[in-house]
Parts: C-alpha cells; structure tokens; sequence
C-alpha cells in the first residue's frame, strides 16, 4: 500500500510541478523540465521586483504550497520504505542487486510475497512480460505487454532511464554493453534493455 500512496503522490507532485512551470512560462519565464529546475521559480514567486499581477501570485502561492506539502509527504513514506527494506530478509537480498534501490526492493519482495507465481509463463522478469509470437519452436518474443505488475513495469522502466541517463549509474550497471548499445539505439530502447536486465 506504501507503494502505491507513493506512486500517487509522486504523479501528484510532478502534475503540480509541470502546472506552475507552465504558468511562469504564461509570464516569459521559462525553465527547462526536471523538479530541480522547478525549485528555482520557488525563490523567484518572492521576488517583489518580478512583475506579476496580484491573482498569478495568489494562484502560483497554492501552487508552491502544494508542491512542497507533497514533497514533504512522499520524504515521509521514504524512509518508511527503507526501515521496511532493512527487516525484509527477502528485500535486503534483492538490494544487494546493483541498481535495485530500497522502493524497488519492497516492491518486488511484496509482489513475490502475495504472488509467489506472478509473472506469466515465459516470464522471467517479473513486471516486464513480452508477447510471445511462437511458432514451429521458434521464440520470437515482441513488445513488452500489459499483463504483468503494472506498479513494478514503471519502477523497473524508470531505474533503466535513470541508468542510461546517468554515467555514474551506468558503471555501476555494468557500463560496457549499455555504452555500446547507445551507439545504435535510442536511449528509451536502451533504457528498455537495462529494465530488462535486472
């Protein structure tokens, strides 16, 4: 359940994040995406020499408010996730894996718990589950489907991009093969293969 508070707060936050960007932007200030580059706007709604008229400041003032109430929150389930990761034995195991954080750790070590057998035959990445086009005993394995975790498709997903986008993460992940594919691929595609992966 601590996942999925998360997970809705976190799609709260990045929703709210995205609104007050877009209204800076309605004025001619304009940042790039990202959550750091938002909290530079935080700073600038105090400025009194920014011309902006009394009902954008109200509005944007709710707006930082929510935003910061939300972060606050999702700070608070963190380290729930984390004291959770350390007693689990399973998910203190999972964790010793190189990219799988505290949140990814309980998430697999809670769907193993309540599903011993969740990933669908000829699965073997829990969250990912191909679409098999089979025939005359060949495999042919296609698009990654819907039919698996849904909660656990997007935390592995998202821990692919981070690995991709970061050089740290990616030697840590075994750099090699994931440098050598970005030659080639879009990094979305290579992002896919490191999900795939761990």
């Amino acid at each position: 359940m601590l996942h999925r508070a998360r997970g809705l707060l976190v799609r709260q936050r990045t929703m709210t994040a995205c609104a007050i960007r877009a209204h800076f932007a309605e004025f001619g200030i304009i940042v790039g995406q990202g959550r750091q580059r938002v909290d530079s706007l935080l700073y600038l709604l105090d400025d009194e020499e920014l011309t902006l008229p009394a009902h954008a400041r109200i509005a944007l003032a709710v707006l930082v408010s929510q935003l910061k109430e939300l972060h606050r929150q999702v700070e608070a389930i963190e380290p729930e996730l984390a004291e959770i990761q350390r007693v689990n034995p399973m998910a203190k195991l999972l964790s010793s894996i190189p990219g799988i954080d505290p949140i990814m750790a309980t998430a697999l070590a809670v769907t193993y718990r309540t599903r011993p057998c969740s990933a669908p035959a000829g699965s073997s990445r829990p969250g990912l589950t191909l679409k098999q086009n089979s025939t005359g005993g060949k495999d042919r394995l296609g698009r990654i489907t819907k039919q698996d975790d849904s909660n656990l498709r997007h935390l592995r997903v998202i821990r692919g991009r981070n690995v991709v986008l970061y050089p740290k993460a990616r030697s840590r992940a075994g750099g090699g093969w994931i440098e050598a594919l970005l030659e080639r691929r879009r990094p979305m595609i290579v992002a896919i293969a490191v999900a795939m992966t761990a």
